[in-house]
């Protein structure tokens, strides 16, 4: 069962998705297209997670990154542009939390879409904010089709939670604040592990 939690509402939106924590139910939870996020948060109970698919690609410094090298881990994947203000925003509040969670067994990756003309601003957007996570280059967000039959991130940004067995735990539609997203993935990195010869595999 898909629980949907309602944290606070937040007053005069700027733009749709800028508020931490103002969470609704979403009925286009599986459209194509990418929007701003209304804030939505879903969580998604440990017997009925949906198993990330197979995602990757070349980090925007070079080398790869591949999720499925990172089952044991907590995995916070956050879709993100440099010419988007909502990023911009939550930003400075993901690598905050970042640093918070390294230690306790959490990964996070950037995925950039829509940057067609090269790594530079995604680069410059990084050092502005001071990001010291990896970040995937998918201008055209190609790699993101992954998980067009599973639990989509289909508004930018988006942040998925990827339990240590590889399942998707939670999704946000919109931007996050760090105490948010500090306590969504510590709920999820804290779970039991599952009995001895029960976990999944692909």
């Amino acid at each position: 069962m898909r629980r949907t939690v309602l944290l606070a509402a937040a007053a005069a939106l700027l733009l749709a998705g800028c508020s931490d924590g103002q969470v609704e139910r979403s009925d286009n939870a599986n459209q194509a297209g990418y929007v701003a996020g209304d804030g939505t948060i879903s969580i998604y109970e440990a017997a009925e997670r949906e198993t990330a698919p197979e995602f990757g690609g070349e980090l925007l410094d070079g080398g790869d990154f591949q999720l499925a090298d990172q089952l044991g881990d907590v995995v916070v994947l956050n879709i993100w542009g440099s010419w988007c203000p909502p990023c911009r925003k939550e930003a400075p509040d993901l690598q905050a939390a970042f640093e918070t969670l390294e230690p306790e067994g959490v990964q996070f990756i950037g995925v950039n879409v829509r940057e067609p003309n090269g790594t530079r601003p995604a680069q410059q957007f990084e050092d502005e904010f001071g990001i010291t996570y990896p970040s995937i280059y998918d201008p055209k967000a190609d790699a993101l089709l992954a998980f067009r039959d599973t639990i989509p991130p289909a508004a930018i940004p988006s942040t998925l939670v990827i339990d240590r067995e590889g399942r998707i735990a939670a999704r946000v539609l919109g931007p996050l604040g760090e105490t948010t997203l500090t306590d969504l993935v510590r709920e999820v990195a804290t779970e039991a592990p599952p009995p001895e010869g029960t976990a999944e595999t692909s």
